[in-house]
This record gives C-alpha cells, sequence and structure tokens, in this order.
C-alpha cells in the first residue's frame, strides 16, 4: 500500500533515511530529523510531502517531493527529493507503482513534470529510470553550506 506518511511513521521514515545514507556511501545524522520532517510535513503550509510504501504493517520504503516552479517552463513540477525501498522489497514492481502514484499526483496539482537526480554510482536505479521512460539530464549538482 501507498499511503500518506503518518507523524507516527517518521521515526521508521529516518532509520530508512539512514539506510538511503548509507546505501549511497552518504553521511547522515539522525539527530532532531523527526522533529524537522514533522515541522516540514505536518503544517497547513508544508515544505515536503511525504509518502510510505507500507507491507503487511510495516514501512518498507518511502518518497518525498516538493512542488516547485520552473523558470524556463514557467510551470509547476514535482521535485522527487527521495525515494528509497528497502532492500528485501526491491524488484516486486513497487517502483513503478510509486511512479504511477507521482504522476497522479503530478496531473492533479498540474504540473508539467517530475524530475529528479540520482548517484552516477547508483547503476540498478538508472536503469529503472531509464525503463519507465526518464530521461537523463547531464549537469553537476553544488551544495553550499551557509
Amino acid at each position: 500500500m501507498i499511503r500518506s506518511c503518518l507523524i507516527s511513521d517518521l521515526p521508521a521514515i529516518v532509520a530508512l533515511c539512514q539506510k538511503h545514507a548509507d546505501y549511497e556511501r552518504a553521511l547522515y545524522d539522525k539527530a532532531g530529523k523527526e522533529d524537522l520532517l514533522c515541522e516540514a510535513i505536518f503544517t497547513g503550509n508544508p515544505k515536503l510531502y511525504c509518502y510510505v510504501v507500507e507491507i503487511a504493517g510495516r514501512v518498507a520504503g518511502y518518497f518525498s517531493y516538493t512542488i516547485d516552479f520552473s523558470t524556463w517552463d514557467a510551470g509547476n513540477f514535482i521535485y522527487l527529493d527521495c525515494l528509497f525501498i528497502d532492500t528485501p522489497f526491491r524488484g516486486a514492481g513497487i517502483g513503478m507503482r510509486v511512479f504511477e502514484k507521482l504522476k497522479q499526483i503530478a496531473k492533479q496539482q498540474g504540473c508539467i513534470n517530475i524530475q529528479w537526480q540520482t548517484p552516477e554510482s547508483n547503476e540498478a536505479a538508472i536503469r529503472f529510470y531509464k525503463r519507465i521512460g526518464g530521461i537523463a539530464t547531464a549537469k553537476a549538482r553544488f551544495v553550499l553550506q551557509t
């Protein structure tokens, strides 16, 4: 089942964020993340939208997105910030169902497209994204700490 995130899901989401970071060989600090995610998701004007994949009562994955505006396209788009399915549940068609849900949300919200990124080392995800019709665009992502 794919459903909207509940406050009670936040501990599982933070644990999956850690697994996601480990998978991408990235640093992740869990400290305070439940509270910060709660503030971002569960407000009158959310900064982030989050869904979970639930299997047999267990949170087996999550995806989160924002709705952003493209200057070039002069329209809204969904930016898929995170998508992670826990290892035991991969290869079962969940990713396809997640993207079907995202397309449905995008249409409901009047978004022109869905955009996301993945590390170049994530070859399995890149194969999947290409298989579902995703088009890779070459750009370097930069981060500037404030």
